[in-house]
């Protein structure tokens, strides 16, 4: 059986290394010549809309999925004309577009933050007025890890803010005053099976994310169920999809989803009876989905721009070190590492230690 994956970086290296096991071969396709995940599979190289080579990963895969949401939406209706993509293309360009996104997830009654949309200096001064600060103009498309995010406080910011933006379709979005940043992931089966993983607690800076905990036996993991259920039905998805959430008071407001394999997610490699990946693969290919249950007290650390001594890391007992084959760069993810332990004392230590080390590289 051979997967196809659209883009050659970390997510796509962490999904073929966990198929492996499964007797599963890949063939990626990314315009890098050493993208991370090109040496563990045929490499196809080119750009996302080279129909010619389209069109050989249709001929050559079994399924086709993809690493990342900004892939273009039309490339991956191309190869579902000629084989089966999972997530299907109405999932990526929902994502692909904050405006239409924030609607879809109002029409299934899933809260959001209060947003307008933004095309102009005008619009953006006339929609804070009603909606206050502090507030966050964002491109609708594009942009991740704090990129293409503007925080406004002052009104003073907002011509500023507006021409960073360079005239693209923006939304605005009012402050949302949460206690916790926190995300759940599900795996779905096309004959509508459904797993979901424990919530992890999510910890960003600069709009980049940090730390993420497994919260085994949360509160809100019941209505994040819930919520979930509601935006994998409506899109009849298969694949792995992550819903990014506030806590508000012991309520949920959604942020935004991805469909694809998260990076609050990479504590189930480890931590976890199936990882992200591999309950990604068993979805896409209509197996039974693995177990999600955690494996004791579990977190991952992500390093960006830069990473300390590999002596430093794996001297912990409970650490996993994960390279992601990249060249150190300013705001750059370049690896993680997760922690598991069934003391809590123990695992807090080693994520604290962790912690701190990244914080030694951090190039963001």
């Amino acid at each position: 059986m051979k997967v196809g994956i659209l883009g050659g970086g970390q997510l796509a290296r962490m999904i073929a290394l966990s198929g492996y096991p499964l007797g599963l071969d890949f063939i990626i396709l990314d315009p890098s010549k050493d993208a991370g995940a090109v040496g563990l599979g045929e490499h196809l190289h080119g750009q996302y809309d080279d129909h010619a080579l389209l069109a050989e990963l249709a001929e050559k895969a079994d399924v086709v999925t993809y690493e990342f949401e900004n892939v273009p939406a039309e490339v991956a209706t191309f190869l579902a004309d000629h084989t089966r993509v999972f997530p299907a293309p109405n999932a990526l360009a929902v994502s692909q577009d904050r405006l239409h996104e924030k609607g879809f997830l109002e029409q299934l009654n899933i809260p959001t933050a209060v947003y307008a949309s933004i095309n102009s200096l005008k619009d953006l001064e006339v929609a804070i007025e009603n909606i206050g600060l502090p507030a966050i103009l964002k491109s609708r498309r594009m942009g991740y890890d704090g990129k293409g995010q503007v925080v406004l406080k002052t009104k003073d910011q907002l011509a500023s803010a507006w021409e960073s933006m360079q005239n693209a379709d923006s939304i605005v979005e009012g402050f949302v005053p949460f206690q916790r940043e926190v995300s759940i992931i599900a795996a779905r089966r096309p004959c509508g099976d459904v797993v979901f993983y424990p919530l992890s607690e999510n910890t960003h800076e600069k709009g980049i994310l940090r730390v993420s905990e497994c919260c085994i036996d949360d509160q809100l993991q019941t209505l994040a169920e819930n919520y979930m259920t509601r935006l994998l039905d409506a899109l009849d998805y298969v694949g792995v999809v992550a819903l990014e959430l506030f806590d508000v008071d012991g309520k949920l407001v959604a942020n935004e989803f991805a469909p694809r394999v998260h990076n609050s997610g990479h504590w189930t490699i480890e931590g976890a009876e199936t990882s992200q990946f591999e309950n990604h693969l068993r979805a896409i290919l209509n197996l039974p989905l693995g177990s999600t249950k955690a494996l004791g007290h579990t977190g991952m650390v992500n390093f960006i721009g830069g990473l300390p001594l590999l002596e430093d890391i794996l001297k912990a007992d409970n650490s996993h070190l994960h390279l992601y084959a990249k060249d150190f760069r300013k705001g750059r993810k370049v690896a993680h590492a997760t922690v598991r332990d069934n003391k809590e004392e123990e695992y807090s230590q080693t994520l604290k230690y962790l912690s701190d080390l990244a914080k030694l590289t951090d190039d963001s």
